[in-house]
């Protein structure tokens, strides 16, 4: 046990003295803030682009319903014949929407054309398409002896109201936040998973290839060795996580004590009006702000960090085994290509098989039986556990983790115990399968 605790120890210390290490735990979260700053300010220039559309229609029914938008200006060519409308939008304009003369318009159906050297989005196109419809439809409308205008004035919009049983508020969209909370700690485990058990895996390889492997396990026994290993670098990995959690909560804390001090104590109205004279970016970070308070008491954001740890440390133990004992079987990172794709593809199945099944039945047949499966549970089941999960399937969710987590030791040491003195041959999965067999 001392020898197990002084490799753990070797190991976690030698991680984070690392400059890398500590560069990376502090400038990360910077990264991330900076990258969001960066997509929301990216997002605000496109939205400021307004885009010139001509239009050229020589029935004369259309044309007017096109309006202009925040991202769209139409200009109407319908005056000029249709090759020296359709000459000046290819130089002036983004496009051109033709609208031919027909003898029933009816036939417009398939007829209304965009010409442009750009493929336009399929918001666009659903835009133009919708424009045909209702002017069709109010044709259409008009045949039948209804009247269009008086229909239209007819329709309400209606907004749905979310309550619970208990009479409490509900709120829109609670489902996809909750997705996105689970799916955001589903993908830092698959990452964790990912960057520290390449780690695993480089430090086995360049004690290999490096030859002191053989002078180690002379006082060391191999399945020790890799233990110590995975556990060292589990532990920085956990540290790493909650430096991150740590400087998360001061920046969450400090900006709600400068947006309370700023907005003022008591006053409604001041603040309503100090709020809309923000700036455009403070604006949203603090809409961002009253958003977050508002679902933080429906998502179980404690038990999904506690539960974010146990599932890290399950996955992390049983696929890092598995990039140990790949670090063993081979002596450079290239030959290591081959073995990883199999390790990687059930992260990968976890991610998606959370977003397109956790959202809508969170407790359907799919999303319960991957948040089982071992290979894929620490990444489903965090995105299940926000909509509330019996104990009873954590509980055997766990318990296959973990047990599962043991049989790969198992399997991966007898691996690594042969292949950690193994030289100068690249292996196959038929050797390695002889090597289970030893």
């Amino acid at each position: 046990m001392n020898i197990l605790s002084l490799i753990i120890k070797r190991e976690f210390i030698a991680k984070v003295r690392n400059k890398s290490f500590i560069v990376m735990t502090f400038l990360s979260p910077l990264l991330f803030l900076g990258m969001a700053f960066l997509i929301g300010f990216l997002s605000n220039m496109n939205k400021g682009e307004i885009k010139k559309i001509a239009i050229h229609d020589e029935a004369g029914i259309l044309k007017k319903d096109f309006k202009d938008s925040k991202e769209i200006k139409y200009t109407d060519l319908s005056a000029m014949p249709f090759q020296l409308a359709k000459t000046t939008a290819s130089k002036d304009y983004e496009g051109i929407i033709y609208v031919p003369k027909v003898a029933d318009t009816k036939e417009l159906v398939k007829k209304v054309e965009y010409i442009s050297d750009e493929s336009p989005n399929l918001e666009f196109v659903a835009n133009i398409e919708k424009v045909v419809d209702n002017q069709l439809t109010r044709d259409n409308l008009k045949a039948l002896g209804f009247d269009s205008d008086k229909i239209e004035k007819a329709k309400v919009e209606s907004e749905l109201h979310i309550t619970k049983f208990s009479g409490e508020e509900g709120l829109k969209y609670l489902n996809e936040i909750k997705v996105f909370f689970g799916g955001a700690f589903g993908y830092l485990i698959m990452m964790f998973i990912i960057i520290y058990g390449n780690f695993v895996m480089r430090s086995v390889i360049e004690e290999k290839t490096s030859r002191i492997i053989e002078v180690i396990i002379s006082s060391v026994k191999p399945y020790q060795l890799m233990m110590g290993k995975i556990i060292g670098n589990s532990l920085a990995g956990i540290l790493q996580f909650a430096i991150w959690v740590a400087i998360g909560g001061i920046l969450i804390l400090g900006s709600s004590l400068v947006f309370s001090s700023y907005l003022g104590a008591n006053d409604v109205n001041m603040a309503t009006g100090k709020i809309q004279n923000m700036p455009a970016t403070f604006k949203l970070i603090f809409e961002a702000f009253q958003k977050f308070n508002l679902y933080y008491n429906e998502i179980p954001v404690l038990t999904t960090v506690i539960f974010f740890l146990i599932y890290f440390i399950g996955g992390y133990f049983l696929y890092s085994s598995l990039y140990a004992a790949i670090g063993a079987a081979v002596d450079s990172e290239t030959d290591s290509q081959q073995f990883l794709l199999p390790i990687i593809m059930p992260l990968m199945l976890g991610i998606y098989v959370g977003f397109f099944t956790v959202v809508n039945d969170p407790h359907g047949t799919v999303a319960t039986v991957f948040s089982l499966i071992p290979f894929t549970s620490p990444i489903v089941m965090l995105m299940r556990i926000p909509f509330g999960v019996p104990i009873w399937q954590l509980a055997l969710s766990l318990v296959l983790l973990f047990g599962t987590f043991l049989g790969v030791v198992w399997f991966a040491g007898k691996i690594y115990r042969v292949g950690i003195l193994m030289y100068g041959k690249k292996p196959t999965w038929k050797e390695l399968y002889k090597w289970l067999k030893y």
